[in-house]
């Protein structure tokens, strides 16, 4: 069985997609930029006050499942620029315990939505 995660707590999609699709116990998410849930605005004051608002918003997708980030099982990192990384990577590894964190790759890209700087999608499971 397929649901349709929505919420308003974060950016509503600016495509043909959805926050996230629940199948069974499986939530795949897409991926979250900066954008400010309210405004629609982007959040790009320094890359980790961009990387906290695209981590607040998936924050925000997965309690819409009933989930948090301790049901992460992957996630999937764009950036574009890896001199960024350890000071995404400090943001990003503030959400999740350490010995209980989900597999997960980072990739630079050559450009992302909007030119942000960086993309996060996950899956989790509950």
């Amino acid at each position: 069985m397929k649901t349709i995660i929505y919420t308003d707590k974060a950016p509503a999609p600016i495509g043909p997609y959805n926050q996230a699709v629940l199948v069974d116990n499986m939530l795949y998410t897409s991926g979250q930029i900066a954008l400010d849930p309210v405004s629609m605005e982007l959040v790009l004051d320094t890359i980790e006050i961009e990387t906290s608002q695209v981590m607040e918003n998936m924050k925000a997708v997965l309690e819409a499942a009933d989930m948090d980030f301790s049901n992460v099982v992957k996630s999937t990192i764009f950036i574009s620029d890896m001199n960024d990384f350890a000071r995404i990577n400090t943001v990003y590894g503030s959400y999740f315990e350490e010995a209980f964190a989900p597999a997960r790759e980072t990739v630079q890209v050559a450009k992302l939505p909007r030119n942000v700087n960086v993309e996060i999608s996950m899956i989790a499971i509950k």
